[in-house]
């Protein structure tokens, strides 16, 4: 029965791997479109958790759980966020080109859009500045201008 079980906890882990590799391989699968309204939503989701630290502290008696709470939802949520940058976009889905290429531009904007989204999301964790989640909006869209426009796909 050890045996069994020590196999089992193998076997899972093993399998964990393979599962969360799963999005790195060229199944076509996820959706671009999808990608960037998740971010949107990540986004919206640490506007508000801002708001409500910022309410909660001026309050005269702040509600240490609930603040504590709230700060740890913008945490996962920016997290989440740069998640998707690195892993979705900066690791499959912007391919590098090389200096001759009429895209490198466009690349090289690619890049530095996605850079700006991730040093917001990191201040984000940071503070309470309200301005950062206004900047990854405005970074993000310029971003998905660009990118669909060198995939060739329309978005809503």
């Amino acid at each position: 029965m050890k045996t069994f079980f020590k196999l089992s906890i193998v076997m899972c882990l093993l399998s964990a791997g393979l599962l969360y590799g799963h999005c790195e391989i060229p199944c076509g699968i996820y959706g671009d479109s999808l990608r960037f309204a998740l971010i949107r939503e990540h986004v919206q989701t640490i506007e508000k958790s801002m708001q409500e630290i910022n309410r909660l502290s001026k309050a005269k008696n702040p509600d240490y759980n609930q603040l504590v709470r709230w700060v740890n939802n913008k945490e996962i949520h920016a997290e989440m966020l740069q998640e998707i940058v690195s892993q979705y976009f900066l690791h499959q889905r912007v391919i590098p080109v090389s200096e001759s290429d009429k895209e490198y531009g466009a690349y090289l904007s690619k890049l530095e859009l996605l850079h700006r989204i991730l040093v917001s999301a990191m201040k984000c964790k940071q503070g309470t500045d309200l301005a950062e989640p206004v900047r990854i909006l405005h970074h993000l869209k310029a971003f998905e201008d660009i990118y669909f426009k060198g995939h060739g796909h329309h978005h809503h």
